[in-house]
This record gives C-alpha cells, sequence and structure tokens, in this order.
C-alpha cells in the first residue's frame, strides 16, 4: 500500500499537469505573457480545472501504479518470497482492491458533483476575464460572431493590438451585411462593459441594393464603440455536460413529465393512431437521450478505477518488468482502449436506437470481467 500510494500521487500530479497543460495553455497563460491578466486569475483557474481533470487523472494513476509496483515487486521475486511464507495472493492485493473502491467513491464524488460546478465556475471566470480584457479571447483568423450586430474577422492578435481587421455590420435582421470595414490595424479598449474599437488606415465599402461603391478613405483613426449585452454563462442554460448529477436527473424527470401525455386520438384509424404513439416515442427517445448519456457517462466513469485495478494487478505480476517506460506505456494503452467506448457513446448520443448509455457501461464490465479471470488464474499459479 505504501508504494501504491506513492506511486498513486506520482503518476496523478503528471497526468493532472499534463491534462491541464491542454486547457490552461491554451486559454490563460497566453494571457499573462502578454501581462493581459494577473497570475492570480491564472491560479483560480488551474484551481478551477483540478476536478475536472482529476477524474481522469485518478484512474490512469491508479493504473500506471498496480503496473509499476506489482511488475517491479514479480521482478524482484517478491511473490516467490510470499509464497513460500504461505500468503495467498487473495490476501496480497485485498488492500489495494479496497483501496480501488474508495477511490472510486472519490472519483463519483468529484465526477457527479465537484467538477460539473467548478467547470461552471472556471466558464463564469473566462467571462469575466474576457469581459474586463477586451481581446482577451479574440481568436485569429476566425470569424467571430460573438458580438451583436456585428462579425469580426482579425488575421493577427498580439495583446489588445490587431491587425488586418475586417468588421462587418449586419442588418436588423441579421441575414445580410450593410456595410464592411476593412483595417490593416485596429486596437481594442474595454472599459466596464464597452468596448472600443479603434482601426487605422480603414476603409468602408457600403452595400445598398446590391450596388458596391467604395467611399473616401477614412482618416488615420476610427473609432467604433458598443455596450457588451452579451449574457453572463449563469445567465444561460447550463450544458448537459456541466450539469451534477441531481441536475441531470432533474432535467430527465422534466422532460419525461412533459413527454408523458397521451396522443389525441381525435378521427385517427388504429394503425395512424399506432404510427403516431411510435413516431412520439421515438422523438422522446431521442430528447432523453443525451441527458441519459451524461448520466451514465458520470457513474460508469466512477468505476475506471476498480477495473483498472483488477487488470493492472495481473498484468504487473505477468510482465516481470521494472522499467517504468514500460508500465507507463502499457497504461497507456489499457486507458487509450478503456476511453473509446465513452468516445463512441457519446458520438452516438443522438441515435437512441443503438442504446449509447448502455455502451458506456461495457469498458467497466470487459476490463473487470477481463481482470477477475486473470487473477484467478494467477491466484491458482501462485
Amino acid at each position: 500500500m505504501r508504494e501504491i500510494c506513492a506511486t498513486l500521487v506520482m503518476t496523478v500530479a503528471v497526468f493532472t499537469f499534463v491534462l491541464l497543460l491542454a486547457n490552461v495553455l491554451k486559454e490563460i497563460i497566453g494571457l499573462l505573457v502578454s501581462g493581459q491578466v494577473p497570475i492570480t486569475t491564472v491560479g483560480l483557474a488551474i484551481a478551477f480545472l483540478i476536478p475536472f481533470v482529476l477524474v481522469y487523472a485518478l484512474p490512469m494513476g491508479m493504473l500506471t501504479g498496480t503496473l509499476l509496483v506489482f511488475g517491479r515487486f514479480s521482478a524482484d521475486n517478491e511473490f516467490t518470497a510470499i509464497r513460500a511464507s504461505g500468503v495467498s495472493l487473495v490476501s496480497v492485493i485485498s488492500p489495494v482492491l479496497l483501496f480501488s473502491v474508495f477511490l472510486s467513491g472519490v472519483c463519483a464524488l468529484v465526477n457527479m458533483e465537484i467538477a460539473p460546478r467548478c467547470r461552471v465556475a472556471y466558464k463564469q471566470l473566462l467571462w469575466t476575464t474576457g469581459a474586463s480584457h477586451a481581446g482577451a479571447f479574440l481568436r485569429e483568423k476566425t470569424y467571430i460572431k460573438d458580438f451583436p450586430g456585428y462579425i469580426i474577422y482579425v488575421g493577427s492578435v498580439k495583446g489588445t493590438n490587431l491587425k488586418d481587421v475586417l468588421l462587418y455590420k449586419l442588418d436588423t435582421d441579421k441575414d445580410r451585411v450593410e456595410w464592411y470595414v476593412r483595417a490593416s490595424e485596429g486596437k481594442l479598449t474595454g472599459v466596464g462593459n464597452i468596448i472600443q474599437l479603434q482601426l487605422f488606415d480603414a476603409w468602408r465599402i457600403d452595400l445598398t441594393e446590391g450596388t458596391r461603391f467604395q467611399l473616401p478613405p477614412y482618416s488615420s483613426e476610427v473609432i467604433y464603440s458598443y455596450t457588451n449585452t452579451a449574457a453572463r454563462p449563469t445567465e444561460h442554460k447550463v450544458s448537459l455536460s456541466d450539469m451534477t448529477f441531481p441536475e441531470l436527473r432533474a432535467e430527465l424527470r422534466n422532460i419525461e413529465q412533459r413527454l408523458n401525455t397521451p396522443v389525441p386520438a381525435g378521427k385517427l384509424s388504429n394503425e395512424a393512431l399506432r404510427q403516431r404513439q411510435r413516431e412520439f416515442q421515438q422523438h422522446a427517445e431521442d430528447l432523453t437521450s443525451p441527458i441519459k448519456v451524461q448520466i451514465h457517462r458520470q457513474a460508469a466513469f466512477s468505476f475506471a478505477c476498480i477495473g483498472f485495478t483488477l487488470v493492472g494487478i495481473p498484468l504487473g505480476i505477468r510482465s516481470h518488468r521494472r522499467e517504468t517506460t514500460f508500465g507507463i506505456a502499457m497504461a497507456l494503452i489499457l486507458v487509450i482502449l478503456y476511453y473509446s467506448f465513452f468516445i463512441l457513446g457519446q458520438s452516438l448520443e443522438t441515435e437512441a436506437q443503438y442504446f449509447p448509455h448502455l455502451i458506456l457501461w461495457l469498458p467497466n464490465f470487459i476490463f473487470q470481467a477481463i481482470g477477475a479471470v486473470l487473477l484467478w488464474r494467477a491466484n491458482r499459479g501462485f
């Protein structure tokens, strides 16, 4: 247990760091380097993301820990000494199995309650940072439609300095462009919820009645300003992937109650009524399937530690390898196989006929069954 815990802490720290880099570097670190946000904001963002990545890092760390520790014990002939002492394999691995059950409980708490709330808080932090730093999340070489009534394209963004700016003004119906402005350079400034776009070397082209003509060039500097009326994330409906387990259950019950109304018979024949009922049932399944996928994903993720431990112990014993690289490589292969089922299930979340919420449980059943068989065979040879 001491070896398992030490290796678990090390591997979870490494996996957490790698997973955080994929999120924080993409959205926050660049702002810190450019001086747009303080280091406290970066620290807060990392704190909000840790529970989100911990759900993935804990099972991966437990699998790597069991492969490394039991592989090293086997290579050092520790199990031969234990066998000569009359101690069974079940007695040796029982504390580790109980520890994996405890970690699964931790994963369940984090995955069903803590991580979704932290994810919502993280998005709220991004909104706050973006509102107070006008160019914070302006993406390069992308048509951005986040600003009401405008579409913006920026070729290059360095802090608040912009290059190759295109600004399209939409009409009230937002289905056509009234005019657009092109500028070689620009600068964004924000005070409160007022954002100003300062353009240099800009010219404007109006599109009226299908006619396109160019106005005389502007002076060296033009300023556009508007009030940022984008709603905060808390004012929007929280996405399914960011809901806690109780919130998902409540959302599912609400939809089922709305759909659980009898189909009016009217003057329809029995065959037409049955056809309408089948269509209604299919529509209800399509609406509830994404929610069921998220509910079962959170529950199934929580059992990953048990399946990985059951597989990792016999594989570590049979490998007879001390090398850390071998254990990590085998762990990554097993992790890819395990999470591929979750990727498949989530990709089919709108296809209720394939029962995607049940696909999410397949890796647990497969890994636990294979692990139990391998442990039984190892115990017989022990």
